[in-house]
C-alpha cells in the first residue's frame, strides 16, 4: 500500500488532502512519525523520526494520531481480495505481503495481469492505491514493488535481473541502512559487485538474494518460496546514525524514540511481548544484546523504556560510542488479550 496510514486519514477527512500529514505522536511530547504522506516526504520527513524534527522540516505538518482499529479493518479486507486469486499469500505487515501467482485461482496466464486487477480490485473497494512488484524471486520482486510509487508497477523478467541489479543505486537496495548507504555510496555506487556484500556486512538475507542472482546468471533456476502461515514472532526497530553517538545522554533520548516506535508497532499487530532486547553496535562494529524476560506481556511505553533503559544501564561504555541502537520484543502473544499484573524484573539472560 502507498503511505498506507497517512493514506487512509487523507481519504477520510478530505481536509487533509493534499497536504503534509504524519500519523504518530505529537512534537510536544516524545512523538515519532509512524506514518508519513507523500506530501511530508518531500520536505525529508520520514518513518521513525522523532516528531519534533519533523515539525522542523516543515512547520506547517498535521499530526494525526493512529487509529489501528481502522488500519487493521482495511487489512482484512486487502487481503480478502488477495485470496480471491491465490491461496499462496505470505504476510510481511498491515500493508504488505508477498503473494505465489504461478497457479491462480483465476486462471489468468500472466502474473502483471493478476497485479493489475489486484489493485484495480483494492482501488474499487477501499479507494486506496498500491503499488506492486512483480518478479521470479521475492528478493527482486520487493525491490520492483518501490520503483515507481506511488500507484505504480513493476515487472522484473528473469532476462532482465542482471541489468536492473547492476543499474540500482546503492540507496535504493533493499535492506541497505542508512549509515551503510552513506559509506558505500563513494566506493560502490551501483550493487554491481555482489562481493560488495561481504566488504559492506549486509545481511545474509540480502546476501541471500545476491547468490539467486548468481545462480540465475549461471542458468540455474531460482525459487523463492512463500510462508503462507508466517507470522510475526519478533517486532523492533533498530537505527544507524549518521554520526555516532558519544554523549550518554542523547543516547537515552534515541532510546525513547526507538521504545515509541515499538509502542505503535505493538499496537498495531495487537500484541505484546514478554522477551525485551537491547541491540547496541559500537563505532567499531562491535555488537552486544541485552535481554530481559519477564511475566507479564509488555504492551505500553513506560515498561518498554523500563526495561530497555535498565539493560543500557548494564553495558559497560567505556570511551566508546554508539553507532547504531535497537529495542525488540519477542516471546509474542498475538492471539491473547493483554494481562493485568503487575510486572516483576528478574535477572538478565
Amino acid at each position: 500500500m502507498d503511505a498506507f496510514y497517512a493514506s487512509v486519514e487523507q481519504r477520510d477527512y478530505p481536509g487533509y488532502r493534499g497536504k503534509p500529514l504524519v500519523v504518530g505522536g505529537t512534537p510536544s511530547g516524545r512523538g515519532v512519525v509512524a506514518a508519513a504522506s507523500y506530501e511530508a516526504r518531500k520536505f525529508g520527513i520520514h518513518s521513525a523520526m522523532p516528531s519534533r524534527l519533523a515539525k522542523q522540516k516543515c512547520h506547517e505538518l498535521i499530526f494525526v494520531p493512529p487509529r489501528f482499529e481502522i488500519y487493521r479493518s482495511i487489512s482484512k479486507q486487502i487481503h480478502q481480495i488477495f485470496e480471491r486469486y491465490t491461496d499462496l499469500v505470505e504476510p510481511v505487515a498491515l500493508d504488505e505481503a508477498y503473494l505465489d501467482v504461478t497457479e491462480n485461482k483465476q486462471g489468468l496466464p500472466y502474473a502483471t495481469t493478476i497485479a493489475r486487477h489486484i489493485r484495480a480490485d483494492i482501488f474499487a473497494q477501499t479507494n486506496l492505491t498500491a503499488s506492486a512488484g512483480v518478479s521470479f524471486n521475492k528478493f527482486l520482486a520487493k525491490m520492483a514493488s518501490g520503483i515507481n510509487k506511488p500507484n505504480g508497477l513493476t515487472v522484473i523478467l528473469p532476462s532482465d535481473a542482471e541489468a536492473f541489479v547492476e543499474a540500482l543505486p546503492i540507496e535504493k537496495f533493499h535492506g541497505i541502512g542508512k549509515v551503510t548507504k552513506k559509506n558505500a555510496r563513494p566506493r560502490y555506487p551501483y550493487w554491481c559487485r555482489l562481493e560488495a556484500a561481504i566488504a559492506l556486512g549486509v545481511s545474509a538475507a540480502l546476501w541471500q538474494g545476491g547468490k539467486l542472482l548468481l545462480q540465475n546468471r549461471n542458468g540455474q533456476r531460482t525459487s523463492a518460496q512463500l510462508n503462507p502461515t508466517a507470522s510475526v514472532n519478533q517486532l523492533g526497530p533498530e537505527t544507524s546514525f549518521a554520526e555516532n553517538l558519544g554523549d550518554r545522554a542523547i543516547m537515552l533520548q534515541e532510546i525513547e524514540t526507538i521504545a515509541q516506535t515499538v509502542k505503535q508497532r505493538l499496537e498495531s499487530h495487537q500484541t505484546g511481548g514478554r522477551t525485551l532486547t537491547l541491540k547496541v553496535k559500537f563505532a567499531n562494529y562491535q555488537q552486544i544484546t541485552r535481554s530481559k524476560t519477564v511475566t507479564a506481556s509488555i504492551r505500553e511505553l513506560d515498561p518498554i523504556l523500563a526495561v530497555a533503559k535498565e539493560l543500557f544501564e548494564v553495558i559497560d561504555l567505556g570511551n566508546r560510542s554508539i553507532r547504531l541502537l535497537g529495542i525488540s520484543l519477542s516471546n509474542l502473544d498475538l492471539n491473547q488479550p493483554p494481562q493485568v499484573v503487575q510486572l516483576p524484573l528478574f535477572e538478565l539472560i
